[in-house]
């Protein structure tokens, strides 16, 4: 199995986009049926977490069965998150350097360092 370190975005796009296209469900991945199952995925990533004090959060990935649901969450978040950027033909890494570059003039680290 691949890892983060040896895969690409573009081979992630390919894998996700060759998967709904061997079920043919482009038809129903358009911008706002992906927007929403981003959404919904989110939140069930959430209901992992709910009612657990902030401390509390990182200790409940410490089992193995819970960290292996929240992986589970985060990956059909990054499946739809990838598929929309297919639909709309988004760069995902240009668009994420941009949005980079744009926090960092908004909160520079002399102001921000340590705080919201």
């Amino acid at each position: 199995m691949k890892t983060d370190a040896d895969t690409t975005v573009a081979e992630l796009r390919q894998m996700i986009a060759a998967f709904i296209r061997e079920r043919d469900w482009e038809q129903f991945h358009d911008p706002k049926n992906l927007s929403m199952a981003i959404a919904t995925e989110a939140a069930e990533l959430m209901e992992h977490f709910r009612w657990a004090k902030n401390s509390e959060s990182r200790d409940l990935l410490q089992d193995p069965v819970r960290k292996r649901e929240v992986a589970e969450e985060i990956a059909d978040i990054l499946a739809f998150l990838l598929s929309f950027a297919n639909t709309a033909d988004l760069d995902l890494s240009s668009g994420l350097q941009a949005k980079m570059n744009k926090n960092a003039r908004k909160y520079p680290p002399d102001e921000y360092q340590g705080r919201y």
